[in-house]
């Protein structure tokens, strides 16, 4: 199958349902390149669920480069967007250029900043320089100290302003996060890119969720993810057989090891 690229992005609006989930590494994007996902995250969110940060605000370029180079090894058919991490396009936009140009390099095939109008100039600017950009409002997780926490944002006005001026400044696609479902749907409906939700109901063009949420590895359950493994018990379970296979001296058998007999 062919590679997915923004065109295919902006063709799905209001036709078909965009699918998206996290991906942080080589070999789940060899084993997600083999379903129909449309596009991969390599989201800032792998502070908390790979590295053990406790927010997003410890990712630093170096390690969204990390990441990004190893999902971009399974040489995926679905995109790949790179989150870009906490004060890497914030200072000027140069630094913003700088910072996406070398995303991209790496194997992104877009990166994914967070803002509204205040970050529309750092959009433009990316555009015009080449790196596609989907943009993302709402719950901005790497604000979430002047924010007063991850909370439900409410205020209508200013989050289609937002949506509006991120889709004028050039962005591709649009991420809404843990607000209103009837101020999403508004926003889907005003805007000619497509939206991609999570945590904001079902109206708009498409959903993403952290794969340690749809696994069952996360610490947390957000009241927006769904569980559609429980991955913990299942390792919980596989380990103590192991454990149990050994002390007994059924593992390793005769087929798992060589001898001069055989």
């Amino acid at each position: 199958m062919q590679k997915i690229t923004i065109k295919d992005f902006l063709k799905k609006k209001g036709k078909e349902k965009i699918v998206m989930l996290t991906v942080y590494d080589y070999s789940m994007a060899k084993i997600l390149n083999e379903t129909k996902i449309d596009a991969f995250l390599v989201g800032d969110s792998l502070g908390m669920n790979v590295l053990g940060f406790p927010s997003t605000l410890q990712v630093t370029m170096e390690h969204m480069i990390h990441h990004t180079r190893a999902v971009a090894r399974a040489t995926p058919r679905q995109m790949i967007i790179a989150d870009m991490p906490f004060m890497s396009y914030e200072p000027s936009n140069e630094v913003a250029v700088n910072n996406a140009g070398t995303l991209a390099r790496e194997g992104a095939d877009a990166v994914k900043l967070e803002g509204g109008v205040e970050v529309q100039e750092r959009v433009r600017e990316i555009v015009k320089f080449g790196v596609p950009v989907m943009g993302h409002i709402g719950l901005t997780p790497q604000r979430y100290l002047t924010l007063g926490g991850y909370r439900t944002i409410k205020d209508e006005n200013k989050l289609v302003s937002d949506a509006l001026a991120l889709e004028e400044a050039g962005v591709f696609s649009l991420v809404i996060e843990n607000v209103y479902a009837e101020i999403a749907k508004k926003i889907t409906e005003k805007v000619s890119v497509p939206t991609i939700c999570i945590g904001a109901g079902p109206h708009c063009d498409g959903q993403v969720l952290v794969i340690h949420d749809f696994l069952g590895l996360g610490e947390i359950s957000p009241y927006f993810a769904r569980k559609y493994l429980d991955l913990k018990t299942e390792i919980h379970e596989a380990v103590e057989k192991y454990v149990n296979d050994v002390k007994s001296g059924t593992f390793p058998g005769k087929e798992n090891y060589k001898s001069k007999e055989s």
